[in-house]
């Protein structure tokens, strides 16, 4: 076998094309990893404003809701309760940055959940009165015979 003495151009540039590209796959790598801290923020923020909004139906105290919405949602969250007659609105958003640049800028996430207030929610004996306390009656008044347990 022989060589050919003419000139070899494409040697190498294997190498140098990788190095082209390669930058390029690490912006799409942190891009997705990005990506993917939002949808996981996102999805924590839609359960705690469940959770939420199930609590406030119930006739918690709309403190004690917040407290529990904040403590469900991811590390600085935002929570906002509103209980406007017979409805409840629990919305809670968050701010994302990748963790590995904190100069870029943050996208915000936003959850809201809606629930109606059940009927004696937040009266003396009704549906948020604990274990023990008289039941709301289905007019929403105080019934003494009947006993949650």
């Amino acid at each position: 076998m022989t060589r050919s003495s003419a000139p070899c151009f494409s040697r190498g540039s294997v190498t140098a094309e990788t190095v082209a590209v390669l930058p390029a796959l690490v912006a799409v790598l942190a891009a997705g990893l990005w990506a993917v801290a939002a949808v996981e923020a996102r999805l924590e923020c839609a359960d705690a404003a469940r959770a939420g909004a199930r609590a406030a139906s119930r006739g918690e105290s709309l403190d004690r809701v917040r407290s529990g919405v904040l403590a469900a949602a991811p590390a600085g969250a935002r929570a906002e309760v509103v209980r406007d007659g017979e409805r409840v609105r629990v919305e809670v958003s968050v701010g994302v940055r990748p963790r590995w640049g904190a100069s870029l800028p943050e996208v915000v996430v936003r959850s809201t959940a809606v629930s109606v207030v059940e009927p004696g929610a937040g009266l003396p004996g009704g549906p948020g009165a604990g274990p023990g306390a008289p039941a709301a009656g289905p007019d929403g008044g105080r019934r003494d015979d009947v006993v949650e347990r």
